[in-house]
Order: C-alpha cells, then sequence, then structure tokens
C-alpha cells in the first residue's frame, strides 16, 4: 500500500514541476510496443528516445544498430523513469498503459491502419506527436488494381494460415501488381491437396524466425515439392505488421520480384 501510494504521489508532484506541459515538443518519450519502437527510432531526435520496449531485442528493426535505452516492461520502472509522452499501438499493453494513463502519464494510443489510405494520417499523426512537421509523412500512391492474368501471390502466416481477402495484407499485394492466391476473407486455414492441385505462382512466408511448431507448416514437403525454391520470397516478418514508409517499400520489393 505505502509503495502504491508513494508512486502515485510521485506522478501528482511530476504532473505539477516546470517544464511538464504538455506544449511543444515532447523530450522523454517512450513506447510500449515494438512498432512504436520503430517509430521512435525513426522519426525522433534520439535525444528524445528516453526508453523502447523491451520487444525490440527480439526483432531486428532498421534503425536499432547501436544501444538503446530499454525499459523492462514494468509499471514501476515506467513511472521512475518519467516520461512525458508514451507511445503504443491500439492493441498493445492495454493493462500497463491503463495504469499509466491512471497515474496520470500521457499516454497516445493510435490505431493502426486498416486501408492503405489511412497511412499517410497515421504518419503524419506520429511526426505531430513527435513535435515534427507532419508534412514530411510520404503521401498515398495512386492505388492500383492488378491485371486480371497477373501472378497470384500466396501470404503464408503461421500454423498454415493464410492471408485472404478484405484485409490490409490483400492491398499490399495487390498494390505490387500480384493477385492474392487466396479468394476467400480474412485469414484462411490453407489446404494442402488444394494447394497441390492449384499451386500458387510464389508464396511470401510472412511468419518469425522461431524453430516453433506453428512456423513448420512452411516446411510441409508438399508445399516444397509444390512451389520451386525460387519462388520463394522472404520479407522480415515485422515489416507486416508495422505500417508507415516502410509498407511502401514493402509493396516496391514485391513489385520487384513480380518482374
Amino acid at each position: 500500500m505505502l509503495r502504491h501510494l508513494i508512486v502515485s504521489l510521485t506522478c501528482t508532484v511530476w504532473a505539477w514541476l516546470p517544464g511538464s506541459s504538455q506544449a511543444g515538443a515532447p523530450q522523454h518519450v517512450a513506447s510500449l510496443d515494438l512498432c512504436m519502437d520503430w517509430a521512435l527510432t525513426q522519426y525522433a531526435n534520439p535525444s528524445q528516445v528516453l526508453a523502447l520496449s523491451p520487444m525490440h531485442q527480439r526483432y531486428a528493426l532498421p534503425g536499432l544498430q547501436g544501444q538503446w535505452p530499454t525499459h523492462d516492461g514494468s509499471l514501476e520502472q515506467l513511472v521512475q523513469l518519467q516520461p512525458d509522452l508514451v507511445l503504443v499501438g491500439q492493441y498493445s499493453a492495454v493493462m500497463l498503459r491503463g495504469r499509466l494513463q491512471a497515474l496520470g502519464v500521457r499516454v497516445e494510443v493510435l490505431p493502426l491502419p486498416v486501408t492503405l489510405t489511412e497511412v499517410e494520417p497515421y504518419e503524419r499523426r506520429i511526426l505531430q506527436l513527435l513535435g515534427l512537421d507532419p508534412a514530411q509523412a510520404q503521401p498515398t500512391p495512386e492505388l492500383i488494381a492488378p491485371h486480371a492474368n497477373a501472378k497470384r501471390l500466396l501470404l503464408l502466416g503461421p500454423n498454415g494460415m493464410g492471408t485472404g481477402r478484405d484485409t490490409f495484407e490483400q492491398q499490399i499485394i495487390e498494390q505490387a501488381g500480384w493477385r492474392n492466391y487466396l479468394t476467400d476473407s480474412g485469414y484462411v486455414q490453407l489446404d494442402l491437396e488444394l494447394i497441390s492441385r492449384d499451386p500458387p505462382d510464389a508464396i511470401i512466408y510472412a511468419a518469425p524466425d522461431h524453430q516453433a511448431l506453428a512456423n513448420r507448416f512452411a516446411e510441409h514437403p508438399v508445399l516444397r515439392k509444390t512451389v520451386p525454391p525460387e519462388n520463394w520470397l522472404r520479407t522480415d516478418y515485422w515489416r507486416w505488421q508495422c505500417p508507415g514508409p516502410l509498407t511502401w517499400e514493402l509493396i516496391g520489393q514485391l513489385h520487384q520480384w513480380l518482374d
């Protein structure tokens, strides 16, 4: 009880200290998930980065070379660090961010884009929160539809799940000039027999690099015999999870493989 009282009093006093105003660019920013780690390292002045989430230590992200300050994901340490802004995605660290908000810490929850047209406003919001010019956001390119006879791409994830229509990934695939191999909506449990009878032109494997059973589906002999090795494409798993300017880079990479 005494410990919680001290934490509460600390936050109350902190909120009234000079310089604690939310006006202007924040000087001490922390993140609670991988996508916000990426956002901070890409956009923020390094002096603004108070601490990244522990997640960035598990996945290699661009711009994370060298040592970056990291918190351990605990409420106590985050309060002790005294951030003037905490960034988090809408589905991440729900309990932790709620407790931080209850203690008066400024937490900004960013909804993830669900369409390509939402990527630019998402990036603009991040820039604005960091005190930067939102006009730096990359404009949305002209959206295109693939040709009716375009090659078909299967986006394969963990546990033998494929990504179908009416998804954000579907829009990425089509913007790159491919057709989605799957015609059902949402995330689909794949049928090896159907794939062997009617294989895709290429498979892109988007799953973490872990030797977990969930990732063994991609090693199945049927898949390996049906689609030749040169038509197995690979991108970093997190590129499909963290929207932003790298979404356009991912689209460009997929388009290059189409040639």
